[in-house]
């Protein structure tokens, strides 16, 4: 990325940081008129007027620069990817890949590795929880149920003995009669 386009980025964001929140008109006053934007097209309308005390009206001169128009702040062109075959026809120098979100695990992961060989940048990677789980693997749990036995074996052992001899169809039987 140019040092122009970086300068370009940072400009918009400041411009965005300035851009006020376009309602319209008189959706403060009615719930029933919601918030998004609509022109106010009224022959006597005081916000089309641009009178003082109104909600600005969207214009031109709040509009980002050109050249970063519609780019991820990262300053990559965004492209949506649901399988492998849509990798190869991505520029790795301007272009940064993002998983569509009906992708499934298997299929999202073989993006994931076939991006990482053609050198690809990500932008919706997974949740670290993903990649913690990738590191336990099975080795790993066995080292840890074996430390657990060899902490708590002897004493759980003391505490509770199997009666291999008691029937627990007669245990049954004898609650009930009790009850």
């Amino acid at each position: 990325m140019t040092v122009d386009k970086k300068r370009l980025l940072k400009k918009r964001k400041e411009i965005s940081a300035r851009r006020p929140n376009f309602v319209r008109q008189e959706s403060w006053r009615y719930k029933r008129v919601k918030k998004s934007w609509r022109k106010p097209k009224g022959i006597d309308n005081k916000m089309k007027e641009k009178r003082k005390g109104y909600p600005a009206m969207v214009s031109i001169g709040y509009r980002g620069p050109k050249a970063v128009r519609g780019l991820h702040p990262s300053g990559y062109q965004v492209v949506h990817v649901a399988n492998i075959y849509e990798l190869e026809e991505i520029d790795k120098e301007t272009e940064a890949v993002m998983i569509k979100h009906t992708v499934g695990a298997r299929k999202r992961q073989m993006i994931l590795d076939n991006a990482a060989d053609l050198g690809l940048k990500v932008l919706n990677p997974p949740a670290t929880i993903d990649e913690i789980g990738d590191m336990l693997d099975a080795t790993s749990l066995e080292e840890e149920y074996e430390l657990l036995e060899d902490d708590i074996g002897d004493d759980f052992e003391d505490d509770f003995e199997l009666d291999e001899d008691l029937d627990l169809d007669e245990l049954a039987d004898s609650d009930k009669a009790e009850n």
